[in-house]
């Protein structure tokens, strides 16, 4: 009777312990905690600094001081928080060992003998000096390179899109159609993720350091076919490890203005998807990836489909990744540095097939003279050789986490907005 008396104990602890449990696994697998964590996510600073000091990451140490400039103007949803040129100061807090980032610029056998991790300096405080005022932001530190433009190849005349008379920044402005825009290479620069410091009061900063005015809201505006948006990566994409269907978040970091008024706030969330992909094949044959984005979420909630593709993103310097006229991301062919390195370890190869199995005969047939086997040691030779050749991949193409890209519209997109709404009650429609 005891154990009866115990064994029901022990189940109603049970019960009761599985009850108390429920509403807490109920609130995590709900869909709004989901996106409560991906708009937390969404919510940071995007910091683009360019350095004006050399910079090398090994020979950093606790204490020492990082300086330099705001590349780009930084928004927090529709308000300006700092403008390019604002100082940013930072201090290592201790460093840490990273995995490399992978990249295309050598081949695999350079990444044989090339440590697969580096020291990296931490960060956890910037300072912005902007004008007459500073604010210390929290940060992390997401990669230092340089880093050059790369943009989409002219299509044939009479096929490519018209901007219209879009008035944003230069990433607005629509890359001509009609005529290839030559790459730009730009200083080193850090790229930081960064977020308000908490009980520190935060207000939008223009150039003067006062809060930047609203603008007029209201009215309707459409944006042509051919606006050009600047979006921020939020994941990573390759095209060896990302598969057709995979869907990827991004953010708009620059608003789009349209005669001098905005028709979409910084911070809007663009979504999208893997469409097509071809990972780097035997043969030397580079990769490819196509996307295509199919959405925006307006800081306000309001969703809407859209339709557009790739025009341009800002890679690695290193990277040998090209956008052909479609929007489609392609490897380059090896170059000859690419070739002569892989030529080399095949004539070692070769050489090493050939002597080995030349000292195995040898060894194991008594009557065997090196004049008999050498026939034998060069059809072993090639065959490695050949082998080794065609067995080699071509260059990947690697998106990384926080890479600018720039989207071109597709069709018309028109933003109805009210005079007495917010930004985030905009009613958006697409044509």
């Amino acid at each position: 009777m005891r154990s009866v008396r115990v064994s029901k104990a022990l189940s109603c602890v049970l019960l009761a312990a599985a009850a108390s449990a429920c509403p807490a696994c109920s609130a995590a697998d709900e869909p709004g905690a989901s996106a409560q964590g991906l708009t937390s996510a969404n919510s940071s600073l995007y910091l683009k600094v360019q350095i004006n000091q050399q910079l090398k990451l090994s020979k950093l140490k606790p204490g020492d001081v990082v300086e330099g400039d705001l590349a780009r103007d930084v928004y927090s949803s529709d308000r300006e928080m700092f403008t390019a040129g604002s100082h940013v100061r930072l201090a290592v807090d201790h460093l840490e060992k990273r995995r490399r980032a992978p990249n295309d610029h050598w081949p695999g056998v350079i990444k044989l003998f090339t440590p697969r991790h580096e020291n990296y300096p931490v960060f956890k405080t910037a300072t912005v000096s902007a004008a007459n005022a500073e604010s210390a932001l929290q940060v992390s530190l997401i990669s230092v390179s340089r880093r050059r433009e790369v943009h989409a190849q002219a299509k044939k005349k009479g096929s490519g899109p018209q901007a219209g008379n879009v008035e944003v920044s230069e990433s607005n402005a629509a890359p001509g159609p009609q005529k290839k825009r030559p790459q730009k290479t730009v200083a080193r620069t850090m790229i930081l993720e960064a977020f308000p410091i908490e009980n520190q009061e935060s207000s939008a900063t223009g150039a003067n350091g006062a809060s930047s005015p609203m603008p007029d809201l209201s009215g309707m505006e459409a944006l042509p076919a051919g606006t050009i948006c600047k979006i921020l990566l939020l994941g990573d994409v390759s095209a060896s490890k990302s598969k057709p269907g995979d869907a990827l978040q991004a953010r708009l970091i620059e608003p789009v203005l349209l005669n001098s008024r905005i028709v979409l706030p910084a911070g809007t969330q663009i979504e999208g998807k893997v469409v097509k992909k071809t990972a780097p094949r035997w043969g030397s044959r580079a990769g490819s990836l196509a996307l295509t984005f199919t959405g925006l979420t307006l800081p306000g909630g309001n969703h809407m489909p859209i339709a557009a593709s790739l025009a341009g993103a800002e890679l690695d310097r290193r990277s040998h990744t090209k956008i052909d006229a479609e929007g489609q991301l392609r490897g380059e062919r090896p170059g000859k540095a690419w070739m002569a390195i892989n030529i080399g370890v095949t004539a070692g190869l070769a050489k090493e097939a050939d002597d080995t199995l030349q000292l195995i005969i040898e060894a194991f047939v008594s009557t065997a003279t090196d004049a008999s086997t050498a026939g034998v040691g060069r059809i072993a030779a090639t065959c490695v050789s050949g082998i080794y050749m065609v067995s080699r991949k071509g260059r990947d193409v690697v998106l990384p986490r926080f890479t600018e890209m720039d989207i071109a519209l597709d069709r018309q997109l028109s933003v109805t907005r009210t005079a007495e709404s917010a930004p985030s009650a905009a009613v958006v429609h697409g044509n």
